[in-house]
């Protein structure tokens, strides 16, 4: 077994997109229409799919926004230097809601974005 994808919902698929692909870096890796159920998915990533875990962005055609509720946590990224990744995030125009640092009780240097749907990304310094 292995862990294929995370499906978010996002209200705006060309906002969220840009996002994923310009501030984040990773690949559009395929996009399908369902016409008849009034949704999208995208797949985006930093690898192929048959390589590595990747993130499904699903727009329902008909719902601008969602209520994230209480459960969902984060989608962690690796990076070299979360301090670095940190500063591209603002260069592209991203939000840095939690600057580089060690974490709470632990010495791993942490970093947090936001995407535009308010879902936050962790960067996790190697």
């Amino acid at each position: 077994m292995r862990l294929l994808h995370t499906m978010i919902r996002v209200g705006d698929l060309d906002r969220s997109i840009a996002f994923y692909t310009e501030v984040l870096g990773m690949r559009l890796l395929r996009r399908t229409d369902y016409p008849s159920g009034r949704f999208t998915n995208v797949f985006v990533g930093y690898e192929d799919e048959s390589k590595a875990a990747v993130l499904e962005l699903t727009h329902n055609w008909d719902t601008q926004s969602y209520d994230h509720g209480n459960a969902f946590g984060h989608v962690a990224v690796e990076v070299a230097d979360a301090a670095k990744a940190c500063d591209e995030v603002r260069k592209r125009g991203g939000k840095v809601v939690r600057e580089a640092g060690p974490m709470k009780h632990g010495t791993t240097v942490i970093a947090f974005v936001e995407d535009p749907d308010g879902y936050k990304i962790e960067f996790v310094q190697r």
